[in-house]
């Protein structure tokens, strides 16, 4: 299995920040590509695209002002195979990228992604008081997997608030 290629680069709206990719995205060499994964549709649904695209479109979303990565780049079936070790060295190595690319939020797509991240246990969803790096706003949003129990309006409630977040912070 092959890790994916982030999809970074300077000043962007949004960087989103999954667990690892799939064993399906690995096959293709597209985020999200897993035919459960419910992100192309949470992201058309909260209005965050303007359609919904397909796993294949993903580079296509720098067009947009957003990113992606994973906190882990090893492809497993599912993210309890992910070591202490590689969340630690993923840890180190997102940070880098978040003050390297200096995006104005960094969406965790899960709040296990966060909590591994930040090494804070009790999260609520969207905004956080304090971010990991200085200059960013750390937001936390559902995972996208199918095998999330919140209902669908509620998922992509929580995702709404990004493109309100990201207006408020254009108009400052």
């Amino acid at each position: 299995m092959k890790p994916i290629t982030d999809h970074l680069r300077e000043n962007l709206d949004v960087i989103f920040v999954g667990f690892n990719p799939s064993i399906r995205s690995s096959e293709t060499g597209h985020h999200y590509a897993n035919p459960n994964n419910r992100f192309w549709k949470i992201l058309f649904e909260a209005g965050i695209t303007p359609r919904k695209y397909d796993s294949s479109e993903d580079y296509k979303l720098l067009d947009l002002g957003y990113g992606m990565t994973n906190i882990v780049a090893r492809p497993t079936k599912a993210a309890d195979e992910i070591t202490k070790e590689e969340y630690q060295q993923g840890k180190q190595e997102l940070r880098q990228k978040i003050e390297k690319y200096s995006p104005k939020i960094v969406c965790f797509v899960g709040k296990g992604v966060y909590q591994q991240y930040s090494g804070k246990k009790d999260i609520p969803w969207g905004k956080q008081d304090e971010s990991v790096v200085d200059g960013t706003i750390d937001f936390v949003a559902p995972s996208s997997s199918g095998l999330v129990r919140m209902r669908m309006d509620e998922v992509v409630g929580i995702y709404k608030e990004l493109p309100l977040l990201k207006e408020r912070l254009v108009s400052k």
